[in-house]
């Protein structure tokens, strides 16, 4: 199958340090890897509607938000979720976005978790403080849920800012960004999982 990467922008702006750093590392590949790019703030997603218990699910028409979200999801071999930092997780729309994972699981005629089982997920990342433990939970949170849908993860790039820009001046994420998706992703794996 022929690398087709997802990049889901979790930011409220547009042209902001986590999209800079994102395309700074999608520069690095191959000219023949399909690229999307997804706003979220530009297709921004209803309120999610938690019908675990219910039977009425149904697939969202593909002009809608969901829609769109959903087939470039399944279509995707690779999923990179660019979403700063924000209170040492994703953003409120990246949030939302993985929200809309669970009702995808239950979506009458998507094999949603045996589509994304054995394709990667990646983060990109900005963060205003110096400290990179600080976004362990964002970390956990992607690693996790790809552990739970069988899938490969291959971690989180991390930058440096805070006003526009500032990311570009980060040389060492600027260097890692050039190498980010050159390594295969291995499983992702629960950390219980692990010992």
């Amino acid at each position: 199958m022929t690398r087709r990467f997802l990049f889901v922008l979790g930011s409220a702006r547009a042209d902001g340090n986590t999209e800079l750093l994102a395309r700074r590392a999608a520069d690095q590949l191959p000219a023949d890897v399909e690229q999307q790019w997804i706003s979220l703030a530009e297709h921004p997603l209803p309120d999610f509607v938690d019908l675990r218990r219910d039977s009425d699910h149904v697939r969202a028409p593909s002009d809608t938000a969901a829609g769109l979200l959903l087939d470039a999801t399944l279509a995707a071999t690779d999923i990179v979720i660019a979403s700063p930092v924000y209170w040492y997780s994703v953003s409120g729309l990246t949030k939302r976005y993985l929200d809309y994972w669970s009702g995808w699981l239950r979506t009458p005629g998507v094999d949603f978790r045996g589509t994304l089982a054995g394709r990667t997920l990646w983060g990109v990342a900005v963060l205003a403080g110096q400290e990179p433990s600080v976004a362990d939970p964002y970390v956990g949170m992607l690693n996790n849920s790809a552990a739970y849908l069988g899938m490969r993860f291959g971690g989180v790039l991390l930058g440096n800012g805070s006003a526009r820009g500032d990311v570009l001046g980060d040389a060492g994420a600027l260097a890692r960004a050039k190498e980010f998706f050159a390594t295969e992703a291995p499983p992702a794996r629960f950390p219980h999982d692990q010992a």
